[in-house]
C-alpha cells in the first residue's frame, strides 16, 4: 500500500511539475479585434454584427455646427490617424496588396453583414468651442454608426476631442486586409472622473520636448486630461523664469537642457489642443537643492556633521517668501490653469535642527516641533497663491501636519493608508486626489497593470458626501531611472489601466476583459507611434 502512495505522489508531481512548463502557441492573451473596443471602457455601447467599409479616398470628417482652432486641429489629427490603420504598407503585411490572393478572398459585398461605403462623420458641435480645458469640463459624447449615418456629438469641444477619439478606436483592419471598416455602433459616454492625470519628473532627467509631446499624444489615446509637469527638484532646475534666469543657468545639468518660456508655452499650447490641462509643480520647501546653486541664500545652512551641506527652504527669512511671491506671480501668468501644485512633502529636519538661527526663530515664535515650523512656511505660500487668485493642489504631508487650507484646496494622497487618509480629508471637506498606488517607477514582473487596475479611488468607507469629493487622481512617472530612451515605455500601456479605472464606471472591474481590450489598444498605440511595450506577454502586433 505505501508503495502504492509513493508512486502516485511521484506521478502526481511530475506531471504537475510537467504541466507548468505545457502551453499553447499563440499570444498569451487574445486581443479583441473586429468590432472596435473602445479604451477606456465606454458608460454604454452597443455593437452591432453589421458594418460600413471606410471609403478611404474620399472619407473625411465633416463639422455641420460649431466649430474652432481645437476642433479644426483635432480633425486634421484623427483623419491621419483613421487612415493610418489601413495604410497601404499595413495592409501589405496581410497580403493585401498581392493580386493572387485577392481571388481567394470573399469579398464584403456579397457579405449579408455589409452595410454601405462610409465616406462622411458628421461632428455637430452643439455649444460655441471653450478655450481652456478646467476641472469639470464636460467631456460627455455620443457616436451613432447607423445604417444611414454617422455622427459624434457632443455640447463641448472637450466631448468631441474624446468622441473622435473613440471613433478612431472603432475603425479596424479586417483580419485579410482588404478593408478598413466601423461596425454600426452606439456610443453614450462620460467620465467617471473628472481629474485623470498623469505626472512627468523632468528634474531627475531632462525629457525633450518632443517626448514631452508624445507622451501627451499618448495621455489623448487614453482619455487622461490632466499633465502635471513636476518641472524642478533637488537635482536639476530646467525651468527658465523670466524674472529669475539665473536658476536655470546655474541649476540645469546642462545649457541644452532647458525648457524655454516658447518650450513651456508649446507644451501648454499642444496639451489645449487635446483637451489636457497642464499643471505645474515647484516643489518647496523640500526638494530644492538645485535652487541653492544660484540662490544659496534660499536654503538652509547646515551645521555640526551637515557643515558645508545645504537643507530645505529656511522659513525664517522674510527674503525666502519675498522671492517664492515674485516667482509664483510669473508661474500663474505662464501656466493658466486654475491650479498650481505646492509640493510640500518629504521634508528633511536636519538642517533646520542643526542651524541655530532657526532654533533660535523657533523659539521666538513658540514653535514646539519642525512639523509646526513647516507649518509656518507651507501657510505662508498657500496665503501668496490665494492671494494670487490660485488654488493649490500639495501633498498629503501639508495636511497631515495640521496647515489651515483654503476652501478648495486639493490635498494628493500618494503614500501611507489611503483609505484612511482619504477618508480624513473629505471628512475635513476638502477635495482629493489619489496616487498611491498608481506609481509608475514602482516595477513588477509581467503585465504589472493589473496592480494599477485593481485600484480603485472610492474604495474607502465614507459617505456620497465625501466620496464626491475625490476629484480623481494621477498616474506618476518619477524619472529617478527614466530619460528620453525609457520614459515612453514605462508609461504606457502602464497608465492606460489608471485612465481606465478614471474614466470607466465603478463596475467596469473584469481584468481578463480589460486584458483583451489593453493588448489590442497598445497595438493601437504602437501604430500611431508610441512605443508601448508589451501587456501581458508574448503576443504580436501587425
Amino acid at each position: 500500500m505505501r508503495s502504492t502512495v509513493l508512486l502516485l505522489s511521484v506521478w502526481l508531481f511530475t506531471c504537475q511539475g510537467i504541466y507548468a512548463y505545457i502551453v499553447d502557441p499563440g499570444p498569451t492573451v487574445i486581443a479583441t479585434k473586429g468590432k472596435g473596443a473602445l479604451w477606456p471602457k465606454p458608460k454604454s455601447q452597443t455593437i452591432s454584427q453589421r458594418y460600413s467599409v471606410i471609403k478611404r479616398p474620399t472619407f473625411h470628417f465633416q463639422v455641420v455646427n460649431q466649430t474652432c482652432d481645437i476642433l479644426t486641429k483635432a480633425i486634421d489629427r484623427y483623419q491621419k490617424i483613421v487612415l493610418n490603420v489601413g495604410n497601404d504598407s499595413r495592409r501589405s503585411l496581410f497580403g493585401a496588396s498581392r493580386p493572387e490572393k485577392i481571388s481567394t478572398r470573399r469579398s464584403w459585398r456579397s457579405d449579408v453583414n455589409f452595410n454601405e461605403y462610409l465616406e462622411e462623420v458628421t461632428v455637430n458641435l452643439k455649444a460655441p468651442c471653450e478655450n481652456l480645458p478646467y476641472l469639470g469640463m464636460d467631456e460627455s459624447y455620443e457616436i451613432i454608426v447607423s445604417e444611414t449615418r454617422a455622427t459624434i456629438e457632443s455640447f463641448s469641444v472637450w466631448g468631441t476631442l474624446r468622441g473622435l477619439e473613440s471613433f478612431s478606436q472603432m475603425a479596424v483592419l479586417s483580419n485579410d486586409g482588404s478593408m478598413l471598416y466601423v461596425n454600426l455602433t452606439t456610443v453614450a459616454d462620460s467620465p467617471r472622473f473628472s481629474h485623470r492625470g498623469l505626472l512627468v519628473d523632468t528634474s531627475r532627467h531632462f525629457v525633450t520636448l518632443c517626448t514631452l509631446i508624445k507622451i501627451l499624444d499618448g495621455m489623448a489615446y487614453n482619455k487622461l486630461n490632466v499633465f502635471h509637469w513636476h518641472i524642478v527638484d533637488d537635482h536639476s532646475f530646467p525651468y527658465q523664469s523670466k524674472v529669475y534666469p539665473e536658476l536655470s543657468d546655474q541649476g540645469a545639468y546642462h545649457p541644452s537642457m532647458i525648457y524655454t518660456p516658447h518650450d513651456v508655452q508649446n507644451i501648454i499650447e499642444e496639451a489645449r489642443l487635446r483637451g489636457i490641462r497642464v499643471i505645474s509643480e515647484f516643489d518647496t520647501p523640500g526638494h530644492t537643492r538645485s535652487w541653492g546653486v544660484s540662490h544659496p541664500q534660499l536654503l538652509t545652512a547646515c551645521y555640526d556633521q551637515y557643515r558645508g551641506k545645504l537643507g530645505p527652504m529656511d522659513p525664517t527669512k522674510e527674503s525666502t517668501y519675498t522671492f517664492l511671491f515674485k516667482l509664483f506671480q510669473e508661474i500663474v501668468e505662464v501656466f493658466p490653469d486654475q491650479f498650481v501644485h505646492l509640493g510640500g512633502d518629504e521634508v528633511g529636519f536636519e538642517c533646520w535642527a542643526s542651524n541655530p538661527d532657526v532654533m533660535e526663530y523657533m523659539k521666538q515664535n513658540r514653535l514646539y516641533s519642525f512639523e509646526m515650523l513647516e507649518e509656518k512656511f507651507i501657510q505662508r505660500i498657500v496665503d501668496q497663491i490665494d492671494v494670487l487668485n490660485r488654488s493649490s493642489l500639495v501633498w498629503q504631508e501639508v495636511y497631515v501636519n495640521g496647515v489651515r487650507l483654503p476652501n478648495g484646496t486639493v490635498v494628493h494622497v500618494w503614500t501611507g493608508n489611503r483609505q484612511d487618509l482619504l477618508y480624513r480629508i473629505t471628512s475635513d471637506g476638502l477635495p482629493a486626489l489619489l496616487s498611491s498606488c498608481w506609481y509608475l517607477d514602482h516595477l513588477s514582473t509581467g503585465g504589472d497593470w493589473r496592480k494599477f487596475y485593481n485600484c480603485d479611488p472610492h474604495d474607502f468607507v465614507g459617505t456620497q458626501k465625501q466620496k464626491n469629493l475625490v476629484l480623481g487622481g494621477e498616474a506618476c512617472m518619477w524619472a529617478e531611472v527614466v530619460n528620453d530612451h525609457n520614459i515612453l515605455q514605462r508609461i504606457f500601456p502602464r497608465v492606460s489601466a489608471t485612465a481606465e479605472k478614471l474614466w470607466s464606471q465603478e463596475e467596469v472591474t473584469n481584468t481578463d476583459d480589460a486584458a483583451r481590450r489593453l493588448e489590442e489598444h497598445t497595438c493601437r498605440m504602437n501604430l500611431r507611434g508610441i512605443p508601448a511595450q508589451p501587456p501581458n506577454g508574448p503576443g504580436f502586433c501587425i
